[in-house]
């Protein structure tokens, strides 16, 4: 066979190379257009058409509860069963060992069944109302607990800051809620979270940050820019770096200083004196050279005063009891001067010339009308009276 030319060899090289680069250059554009979901997609449900044959093998998954939530589980352990017995899924509540039981059975068909039926188990026994939980069968959901017992050391900032994250009267949680479209339950140690995966990556941030000391309070802020930004469909494919908020760490200026400050003693090379021995305290008194009736006599002397002066202090105690207590000095009361009422000129007029008018004492005018008294019918009146 005759070799090829080498000219016709380099031209496909080139051809070559030309088909990789336009590749690498379609490549990107691909990619996105893979990842940008359009709106409204929803993935196809799994059938018994699409895995008639069933499963090979059974599966099983057990989970302890704790003690308080026996009562719950009696209680809404028919509703759980129903729900199950939908996907064709086994399960059995062991109350003597305190553990729930899912296994999977001949009709079963789905094989995410059994992992969706081990999810719902698992949140059961973090109480989570079966209202709530049994939302994990649906296909689009998820759910997450996250360990939060030992981020903290310290058990009292545990508490407080798992408080944070709830928030006074549930609302900070309330927000969470709403931001994510997830349910969130705080219990005991762990944090249950149960909503699509989006939502589920934002609420493990925000549990993650309050327990690393950085309020939720930001993250919410964050969550709601991002909402809004993601309504707007011009910036979804942008990047949003320039309105989301940049929160800084403030670093205390000042040390805080202690209470008690330790004064530092000059250093001496020399050792401290040595204390004095009772022996040594004797000799200086002159104790040490007494008989021992005379120090008996000392001590019981001692002993005495101080009873003596116990026992006075106690009855000056029950003699304050009947001390009574200072009166205050009486006072009288003296009455308040009247205010000076505002002089009425008029009305003083005016009763000024009614006292012209009428002289004070005398007797009524008798008025023109009126006929004058007869003093002779007067006197005949008198007589017959008589």
């Amino acid at each position: 066979m005759a070799a090829p030319a080498e000219g016709s060899v380099r031209e496909r090289g080139d051809q070559k190379l030309n088909r990789n680069r336009t590749r690498a250059n379609q490549q990107p554009s691909d990619d996105l257009e893979l990842l940008t979901v359009p709106d409204g997609w929803k993935e196809p449900e799994f059938t018994w058409a699409d895995n008639p044959r069933g499963l090979l093998e059974e599966s099983s998954f057990a989970t302890l509860f704790p003690k308080y939530r026996e009562a719950y589980l009696k209680e809404c352990w028919p509703l759980v069963q129903k729900a199950l017995g939908e996907i064709f899924i086994n399960a059995s509540l062991d109350l003597i060992e305190g553990s729930i039981t899912v296994s999977t059975t001949k009709k079963t068909f789905d094989p995410y069944a059994i992992l969706r039926a081990r999810d719902l188990i698992k949140l059961l026994a973090r109480s989570v109302p079966f209202e709530q939980a049994v939302r994990i069968l649906q296909d689009d959901m998820a759910c997450d607990i996250i360990k939060i017992g030992t981020l903290v050391r310290n058990r009292e900032r545990f508490v407080k800051r798992r408080q944070r994250l709830i928030g006074p009267k549930g609302s900070t949680l309330k927000a969470l809620e709403l931001l994510s479209n997830c349910y969130v339950l705080v219990q005991g140690n762990t944090v249950s979270v149960l909503g699509p995966h989006s939502g589920l990556k934002e609420v493990r941030k925000v549990v993650l940050d309050t327990m690393k000391n950085i309020h939720p309070i930001y993250n919410i802020k964050t969550l709601m820019i991002k909402r809004e930004l993601a309504s707007d469909p011009e910036l979804r494919s942008q990047s949003w770096d320039r309105f989301l908020p940049k929160f800084k760490h403030k670093s205390l200026a000042k040390r805080q200083k202690p209470k008690k400050k330790k004064v530092k003693k000059e250093y001496t090379p020399f050792p401290p004196p040595q204390p004095e021995s009772k022996v040594d305290r004797e000799l200086a008194s002159g104790e040490f050279f007494l008989r021992e009736s005379e120090k008996r006599r000392r001590k019981l002397n001692e002993i005495k005063v101080k009873q003596a002066e116990a026992l006075s202090r106690k009855q000056d105690e029950r003699k304050k009891a009947f001390i009574p207590p200072r009166e205050k000095p009486a006072t009288k009361k003296t009455p308040k001067a009247p205010a000076e009422e505002k002089l009425d000129i008029q009305a003083i007029k005016d009763k000024v010339k009614k006292a012209k008018n009428k002289k004070l004492g005398a007797p009524p005018q008798l008025s023109s009308v009126t006929p004058p008294f007869d003093l002779e019918k007067k006197k005949k009146i008198t007589k017959s009276k008589s």
